[in-house]
């Protein structure tokens, strides 16, 4: 089941160091499977507000996905975004290709049917 690296960048401060973790990150997680979804492209904001980029990987699954997080590769580069960009970034499991929230929806009807 695909997994998804979701990292919304705030407040980028142009610096040398964030083109160099561009470049290299590909090269961190093409080796678990990950390749990109989203990166520098658009967004329209339809509620809420969401200043700043997305980018979005997709791995084979979550532990692909976790084991790229917690790789050295990856943990060599990290501070190279960290120290010039606000991030807020998530690791997320998908839901299988013909999943049906069928299930989702008797728990969220029991939870607010239910005496408290």
């Amino acid at each position: 089941m695909t997994a998804y690296v979701i990292a919304h960048l705030q407040k980028a401060a142009p610096h040398p160091e964030i083109a160099e973790y561009v470049e290299r990150l590909p090269a961190t997680f093409e080796p678990y499977g990950g390749r990109y979804l989203v990166h520098a492209t658009q967004h329209e904001v339809k509620e809420g507000s969401w200043p700043g980029h997305v980018v979005m990987l997709g791995f084979p699954g979550i532990a692909e996905a976790q084991a790229w997080w917690d790789s050295p590769a990856y943990r060599e580069i990290a501070p190279l975004r960290s120290r010039h960009i606000e991030t807020d970034l998530i690791l997320v499991d998908g839901v299988p290709e013909n999943y049906v929230p069928t299930a989702a929806v008797t728990a969220l009807r029991q939870a607010t049917t239910s005496p408290a």
